[in-house]
């Protein structure tokens, strides 16, 4: 499977890539989307103007139960077949996107806005994805750097964030082996990227966090009671478990429940002996 490229020049209300197309309609009511399965893959049509495209977007995508794959294609075919200058397009999409988690529109807001409050200093936010958490902090004045395992979404938000008005830094490497020193930041962020990779996975990128991390590591998931696949979820998490995820990693810790499950750990303390 390719890198997505997002930014790649494109025919104006219309993108297709791999078995997925996307085209704005004037004839289809402004902000519907309407999604075909047809023999040559997934045609999704809609009516979206400028002022649709944000994270709002994710919900409505969800509800049409596709695979991980076909749910980021769609998503991308709604921001670059809605606005055609690529930049302008990913600019609009990402200011949106931020108003909607400021403002508390965003189903993500309250997730982001108690990730915000738990953060001391710098910060290393593990799985950026599109970067919103890592461009919020930026925008409060926080030394924070964005990290995910696309190269091509790393890109697409270091493009975006000086039109935005926002600095920081991104690297593109797997969570498990972050290519930073010892102690070389604040605060580890790892928000929602739990779910997303198996247990032996897990381990190793909690132990890259305490690495990291000066002061403390934040880890927020989703509690479902079956993991969402489109989004590319493949486990579940409960308070036990990260309880249990808590004690194995010998530091101070408190675990609750805000949106899902929060697990923070105390990584200014020595690890109790086990």
């Amino acid at each position: 499977m390719t890198e997505l490229d997002a930014l790649a020049p494109g025919t104006p209300h219309r993108w297709t890539h791999e078995n997925t197309t996307v085209e704005w309609s004037e004839s289809i009511i402004p902000g519907v989307l309407e999604l075909q399965d047809t023999a040559s893959g997934i045609l999704v049509r809609h009516g979206l103007t400028s002022s649709h495209i944000g994270e709002r977007l994710v919900s409505q995508i969800t509800d049409f139960g596709l695979s991980q794959r076909e749910f980021e294609l769609v998503m991308v075919g709604l921001v670059r077949s809605t606005v055609d200058d690529p930049v302008a397009a990913w600019a609009t999409y990402y200011r949106n996107s931020l108003d909607e988690l400021l403002s508390g529109a965003a189903d993500f807001a309250p997730i982001h806005a108690r990730a915000e409050s738990l953060v001391r200093g710098s910060v290393l936010d593990l799985g950026s994805c599109f970067g919103f958490f890592p461009l919020r902090l930026a925008m409060r004045g926080h030394d924070v750097t964005a990290t995910d395992l696309s190269a091509g979404t790393m890109r697409l938000l270091a493009t975006v964030a000086p039109h935005l008005g926002a600095t920081l830094d991104v690297i593109t490497c797997d969570a498990s082996g972050i290519p930073v020193p010892d102690k070389s930041s604040d605060t580890v962020t790892a928000l929602h990227l739990l779910e997303h990779v198996d247990d032996g996975t897990s381990g190793r990128i909690l132990g890259e966090a305490i690495r990291i991390a000066r002061e403390r590591v934040v880890v927020a998931v989703p509690f479902e009671d079956e993991a969402t696949a489109c989004h590319g979820h493949i486990r579940t998490f409960d308070t036990d478990v990260l309880r249990a995820i808590g004690e194995q990693s010998g530091l101070p810790f408190d675990v609750d429940e805000f949106h899902g499950g929060w697990l923070i750990l105390d990584t200014s303390r020595t690890p109790a002996l086990r």
